[in-house]
């Protein structure tokens, strides 16, 4: 394998993919590659990754590392975080097989993931996800037990100027699938028009699908500055002692946001928000809703989101994976259907213009002769 081209690099993922172009190379510092960063990358179309964490640590089996693999995109490890800071900003790099070289300089090796790696790497991982189910269960429970009072009844709800109540609220969360779904829930959009919460970078996924977010909420870390400044209200997830790093963000920008202290996700809060302002029924896109969910995003446990589904269960529904519930494909029998209805308006204008009544009546006279002269010779 040889490689050579522009090198973008950041530690966080989501915040690559802003800048990151089509062919160029990828350096990261992403620890276990989850499904949602392997498919914003595989959307750049960069030539390779070059990760200075374990794409695959072994904790749990996530999916990333396979899904740029089946895209044609060449990951290589360095097990040596010190390489991502002798690399600078729009570098031009080399790789040669694993050895990467800038300016003919040997810069370090790692080991390029192949299929059998991964799926070794992989294998290993499931081997381990009974232990970590165990811990993970024993954190939600006791994040529970400190948080069920803040999250079922001592919230102070911000006072926000969009109307909720009585109305269908749908809310997107950047997540797995959350285009695919998007896309096989336009028309419910179209014609409900329901709320429109974006979660932090589920804003600009509305905006994607062409709908301005009525509200965005969460701690601004990975929302454009084009969406806060298109949507109708902004919500800041603070933590529960009032600290909100992302109101930085929004008062350099000018903007007015309601602040929202609350523990747990933004996603979390989202869903009270809506439930408190009175919402009829509540729609989750790209939302996480498993422990594999949860430990792509770092989590050790779902304390908060069990007891906030557990609180607004009567009027949630997941709308995840529902792009894979039916796909319409078309029939012979629908083709059919269309080639009758399109004769019917044919047949009808047809009788109806004299010249038609004409034709048949003549159509009529020859079958009669044809008959009465068949009739004689026989």
């Amino acid at each position: 394998m040889f490689i050579e081209a522009i090198v973008k690099k950041d530690i966080k993922t989501k915040n690559l993919v802003k800048r990151l172009n089509p062919g160029e190379v990828a350096l990261i510092k992403h620890r276990d590659i989850d499904e949602v960063a392997a498919r914003s990358l595989v959307e750049k179309r960069p030539k390779a990754i070059i990760n200075t964490s374990k794409s695959i640590s072994g904790k749990y089996p996530n999916r990333g590392p396979d899904i740029l693999l089946k895209a044609g995109i060449a990951i290589i490890d360095i097990d040596n975080e010190e390489v991502f800071d002798l690399i600078s900003e729009n570098n031009t790099i080399k790789l040669l097989n694993n050895e990467i070289y800038i300016d003919n300089k040997y810069i370090g090796k790692g080991e390029i993931l192949t299929k059998e790696i991964i799926e070794k790497k992989t294998n290993e991982a499931k081997k381990n996800l009974g232990i970590v189910l165990e811990d993970f269960i024993e954190n939600t429970l006791k994040y529970a037990k400190r948080e069920k009072n803040l999250i079922l009844g001592n919230l102070s709800i911000p006072d926000i100027n969009f109307k909720i109540k009585n109305r269908h609220v749908l809310i997107v969360v950047r997540g797995k699938d959350y285009k695919e779904d998007l896309l096989a829930i336009k028309t419910y959009i179209n014609e409900v028009k329901p709320v429109l919460i974006g979660v932090d970078g589920g804003g600009d996924a509305l905006l994607e699908f062409g709908y301005t977010p009525d509200i965005v909420i969460g701690d601004m870390d990975s929302v454009s500055d084009n969406c806060l400044k298109k949507c109708k209200e902004i919500v800041v997830h603070a933590y529960s002692d009032g600290r909100a790093p992302g109101v930085r963000r929004i008062k350099e920008q000018g903007l007015k946001y309601k602040l929202f202290p609350a523990p747990g996700t933004s996603e979390d809060i989202a869903m009270l928000l809506a439930f408190e302002k009175g919402a009829d029924f509540i729609v989750a896109v790209g939302s996480h809703t498993n422990m594999i969910d949860f430990l792509e995003k770092g989590r050790k446990g779902m304390a908060s989101t069990f007891l906030v589904r557990l609180k607004i269960g009567s009027k949630l529904i997941d709308a995840k994976g529902v792009n894979k519930l039916y796909k319409e494909r078309i029939k012979p029998i629908h083709l059919f259907s269309v080639f009758i209805s399109s004769l019917i308006p044919i047949i009808i204008i047809g009788m109806c213009s004299p010249l038609s009544n004409q034709i048949i009546k003549l159509f009529q006279i020859r079958l009669k002769l044809l008959y009465e002269l068949r009739r004689i010779l026989w």
